[in-house]
Formats: C-alpha cells, structure tokens, sequence
C-alpha cells in the first residue's frame, strides 16, 4: 500500500488506550509510512489520553507518544482553516471534522480512518473508513 491514509483522533486514542485492531493498524502504516496526521490529532490525543480516559497515560508517555507520531505530522495553517470553511460547507459536517478532511486532503491521504464521520462517505475526494466496522 502507497497511498497516504490519515488518522483521526480517536483511532490514535484507541491503539494507545484499548483496541488492539486500532494499534495493529498504526503499525502497519508505520511499517508502511504511510499515516499522516495534523497538530489537531496530536492536541486533541494529548488531552484525551491524559485526562479523558479511563485509564490515563502520564503526562510524560502522552508527550513520549505525540513525539514518535511528530513525522506523520502536518501544521495546520490559514489555507486548511479556510479550505475547511468550504467543506464545513459543502459536506455539511461540522468544523473540526472538515478540518481534518482539510488537513488530510493537503497531506496526499486518500482516506481517513474515523468512526467520527460516516463510513464509505467521500468527502473533498477523500474515502472515510471505519477500521471498527464489523470488529466484534
């Protein structure tokens, strides 16, 4: 697999957390290289792992594991802000969701991983899948 496949929140949440099907699948990309993320992954990981969880991560492997995922990462800038105006938009979803759409579509992803937004949804060209569909 080559393509670029963009992680949302809580998928990195998960494999750090209580879903061994989330973790084996940021292994295989990262094997793979091919995960991409933006800085609102990474911030919004950061305060759910360390506050939200049942089990929280110390502050320190929380910043450990927002350190490892660094490379995947792209700063989100004014030209995703906006972009992300006109898929709130057009796609009808809220802000945040459009903003990952955003920042996946300017990272090369050809889907996102997400159990946020509908699966088998193509938004901005993007095909969302849920890696926990049919998991039991």
């Amino acid at each position: 697999m080559s393509d670029k496949t963009f992680i949302d929140t809580n998928v990195l949440i998960y494999a750090h957390d209580i879903d061994a099907n989330a973790k084996e699948v940021l292994q295989e990309l990262w094997s793979e290289r091919t995960g991409v993320l933006s800085t609102q992954v990474l911030q919004e990981f950061y305060v759910n792992v360390t506050r939200k969880i049942p089990s929280p991560l110390s502050k320190d492997l929380a910043r450990l594991v927002v350190s490892s995922y660094a490379i995947w990462c792209l700063e989100t800038t004014p030209t995703e802000i906006l972009a992300a105006f006109r898929i709130e938009d057009e796609s009808r979803i809220g802000f945040r969701d459009a903003l990952i759409v955003s920042s996946a579509a300017k990272l090369g992803a050809t889907r996102i991983l997400s159990e946020d937004l509908n699966a088998g949804q193509r938004i901005a060209g993007i095909l969302v899948v849920n890696p926990f569909v049919g998991i039991s």
